[in-house]
């Protein structure tokens, strides 16, 4: 009688619960949320799958699902030869992800003091961590106005974005605030839209103020949370400390922050 070995399962694994592919390029999971994980809404974890020498391959991913949910979303580009997106992209429900209960983060809102209007800045998958921010009560708590710009090379690429905006409304938690508060301002760099440009272009022009009807960045009354490529998040940066802004962190609260971990 032949005896089989168990496979090994990490003990840091969770199981897919859903997988949806919004472009070829651009895809978002939930995975069971551990125990013992607590985190605040904005920062990110390590998460990763097991190489063949079962050793694990982890990169950081904000989580987009609001603290107080019961499972982990994550939204992920596709990279083709990135070490770990090219194998995460084929993940299917009922498969094993790594997920470490550590996490940590600069988007978050103890990291910014005290203001009237509270910026998110994102392009591409940036918006994963304001996807976990919109959702947080605290986060209409704070500020008397909320908005968000999203910025993508496609109009296909503005749908995680736009239907987690359609969502709002109905979350039973902030759905109140969000009609008085909440501003939603998506373009796109390559294809024709409602709004067209760069982000930073539309701030140093002022149209993205003007489209909203709401005053320029100002230090006294905005704060602002960045999430993007690398280039994007230091040509933001200097842009507001043009206008006098101070960058922020857990230790010492400023008038902005920017995420710091990139995937591949």
């Amino acid at each position: 009688m032949t005896v089989q070995t168990p496979i090994a399962v990490h003990p840091d694994a969770q199981t897919v619960t859903e997988v949806r592919h919004w472009t070829d390029t651009l895809f978002s999971f939930r995975v069971t949320r551990p125990r013992s994980l607590r985190f605040r809404s904005g920062e990110f974890a390590m998460i990763g799958l097991l190489k063949e020498d079962g050793k694990p391959l982890l990169r950081a991913y904000s989580i987009a699902s609001p603290s107080w949910d019961d499972s982990l979303e994550f939204y992920s580009i596709k990279v083709p030869d990135g070490p770990l997106t090219s194998r995460l992209q084929h993940i299917s429900e009922g498969d094993q992800v790594i997920v470490r209960p550590k996490v940590t983060g600069t988007l978050i809102l103890d990291a910014l003091t005290p203001a009237k209007r509270l910026w998110l800045l994102a392009t591409g998958t940036g918006i994963a961590p304001f996807a976990s921010i919109l959702r947080d009560p605290d986060t209409y708590a704070r500020y008397d106005q909320v908005i968000l710009t999203h910025t993508c090379r496609t109009v296909a690429e503005l749908a995680y974005g736009q239907e987690l905006i359609e969502g709002l409304p109905d979350d039973p938690l902030i759905g109140e605030h969000v009609a008085d508060k909440l501003l939603y301002y998506p373009s796109t760099t390559r294809e024709p839209f409602l709004n067209q440009g760069r982000i930073t272009d539309l701030m140093r022009s002022g149209q993205v103020f003007e489209d909203l009807n709401v005053p320029s960045l100002d230090p006294a009354a905005d704060r602002v949370m960045i999430c993007g490529s690398m280039g994007l998040n230091l040509e933001i940066k200097d842009i507001l400390a043009e206008l006098g802004f101070e960058e922020g962190s857990v230790n010492r609260p400023g008038d902005f922050v920017l995420e710091k971990a990139f995937v591949g």
